[in-house]
């Protein structure tokens, strides 16, 4: 930002922070895996397929070495013969069509073979610190069938089932950060190409894309024989990496309070810088015009049959409507042309095509909010302490400021405490099931942030203003949490979640599409109130197709491709 441009105050939490508010957010410049393809590409990484030792009925092993200025990484995955009664998305599966690793640097023949005895086990099995993230991921039966056939007779799949599917395989956990023995966060937390978030997940996912593209080739080869041809480039780009994510990803912004601040605060920051940009180039304008009729052809190429998500994609069909016809109206010429057309969006359209057109003038602006990505990171998000010598009465404000508006519910009302979270024992995830039906309150889990405030502080209420916060803990230890969450809201505004999460009518995918919305992921199709399939990387250039000139804008597909 320059020094005579205005100052453009970020939007306040208590709006950004409510979960449908949250559940309306989609991928943006600043989105993980469009921060590591830039990345990819401007350092001129090296992609290499070392191994691909495939059988006739596909199954086999193959590894992938993606090469950086300093370091290399490698996806080793095994391909499975999986019989049909046996694919699943379920987290309690224990079978998959393909399993994979990350592996940190180039695999040995003996690590290969140390891995092979461990990946396609996946829970059962266990990796090693050399190993950077373990997944699995499943066909989309009709669509792969359909696929190999038609290449395998010497044609092209048909486009309309491509755009009706959008990936060939997705995956169903894409585990990291020291799950099954794979190493921690801390390991590569310092390597400049993993300080952003989620990189080594985001190139694991990328690099199972080329692995899924050259095993349905080698399929079809197998399968047709001299008459086979290979998946048209153009075709082949259309197709991501599917992925089906469930309630254990939800308590994620509930125990990340401040790693998912600063996830929301960049974006609110770059949102609110270009915001004040005083006057827009002529250039950056078209690209915007560009995109915003880009953006109309994918939300046509979005599919989904669940209600609510329905009525969100009509709703998002009528504000892109509305925001052509406002276009040849709007004057970009004027002062501040971006914060007016943000302003006449919040007047205007949806929380759908708000938060739209809130990606969307990111764009043009990669110079202004890209170095942001450096802030996404939590650096060491144990180091907070509680500040013991707080007196009572600023705990009492700190509270307030982040849940003043849970004050005014009845939590004595079932509806307003009908849901309770717990730790599933078969499988050590997550899980959400009803508090007055199923003998569940005694696991309940601490992620009901808004009902534990609101009785800490009618607690508080008793108590001395001026006495130190620490007297209070000593005295009622069961109210640490709040109170260490309270005190992180100082650096972490974005940090709660403004709404009722065990409430009756919770919607968990609201925090899954919140947090997949910064991985990069488009398409989102709800299956259930409490999980989601998405589509990620489709459009994207495959590595040997990889520069700096369309390293970028290919989640926005081209009119008539």
């Amino acid at each position: 930002m320059t020094p005579d441009q205005p100052h453009i105050p970020r939007r306040d939490p208590a709006t950004m922070m409510r979960l449908s508010r949250l559940g309306s957010l989609h991928q943006c410049r600043l989105s993980f895996m469009r921060i590591l393809m830039r990345r990819m590409a401007g350092e001129n990484w090296q992609f290499i397929r070392s191994l691909f030792d495939i059988d006739n009925n596909g199954v086999g092993r193959a590894v992938y070495t993606a090469r950086g200025p300093e370091r290399a990484y490698s996806l080793v995955a095994f391909a499975h013969d999986l019989p049909a009664d046996k694919r699943s998305d379920r987290v309690i599966a224990d079978a998959w069509d393909a399993t994979f690793a990350l592996f940190d640097g180039v695999p040995t023949e003996d690590d290969i073979a140390r891995l092979a005895a461990n990946v396609p086990l996946q829970e059962a099995g266990r990796v090693s610190q050399q190993e950077l993230s373990l997944s699995r991921a499943n066909r989309s039966v009709r669509l792969w069938t359909h696929v190999v056939d038609r290449l395998a007779s010497g044609q092209q799949p048909d486009l309309q089932q491509i755009e009706a599917v959008g990936y060939l395989m997705r995956t169903t956990a894409v585990y990291g950060s020291g799950k099954f023995g794979a190493a921690d966060r801390d390991v590569i937390a310092d390597r400049e190409e993993m300080q952003v978030p989620f990189q080594a997940e985001m190139l694991s996912v990328y690099l199972t894309r080329t692995f899924v593209r050259d095993l349905v080739n080698h399929m079809a080869g197998s399968l047709g024989g001299a008459q086979a041809v290979a998946l048209d480039p153009a075709i082949a780009r259309c197709l991501g990496i599917g992925n089906s994510t469930g309630l254990g990803m939800a308590p994620f912004m509930i125990n990340h309070p401040i790693l998912f601040n600063n996830w929301m605060m960049v974006r609110e920051e770059a949102i609110s810088r270009v915001r004040a940009v005083t006057q827009a180039a002529p250039e950056d304008v078209e690209t915007f015009r560009h995109l915003v009729n880009r953006s109309i052809v994918s939300v046509e190429r979005w599919r989904s049959d669940h209600p609510v998500q329905l009525d969100k994609l009509a709703r998002l069909k009528a504000d892109l409507h509305t925001l052509s016809l406002h276009l040849s109206d709007w004057d970009a010429t004027a002062e501040l042309p971006w914060n007016t057309l943000f302003e006449w969006s919040e007047r205007s359209l949806s929380e759908e095509g708000q938060e739209l057109v809130a990606s969307l003038i990111l764009e043009p602006y990669g110079a202004l909010v890209d170095g942001l990505a450096g802030c996404m990171a939590d650096g060491n998000p144990d180091a907070f302490r509680i500040d013991g010598s707080m007196p009572v009465s600023s705990v009492r404000a700190l509270i307030k400021q982040s849940f003043g508006w849970a004050l005014d519910l009845d939590w004595s009302d079932p509806s307003n405490c009908a849901r309770a979270w717990y730790v599933s024992e078969e499988k050590l995830e997550p899980r959400m099931g009803e508090r007055f039906e199923e003998p569940i309150a005694a696991y309940e889990q601490p992620l009901a942030p808004a009902r534990d405030a609101a009785a800490a502080l009618s607690v508080l209420d008793n108590w001395d203003p001026a006495e130190p916060i620490a007297r209070f803990l000593l005295k009622h230890p069961e109210h640490r949490h709040t109170v260490r969450r309270a005190q992180m809201g100082r650096v972490a505004p974005y940090g709660e979640i403004r709404d009722n999460t065990i409430g009756a009518s919770v919607m968990p995918v609201d925090m899954l599409r919140a947090k997949l919305s910064f991985f990069g992921a488009t398409h989102f199709d709800p299956r259930s109130d409490r999980w989601v399939r998405i589509c990620m990387y489709a459009g994207a250039p495959y590595p040997e197709e990889l520069t700096p000139g369309n390293a970028d804008l290919w989640v926005y597909p081209e009119p008539g491709a």
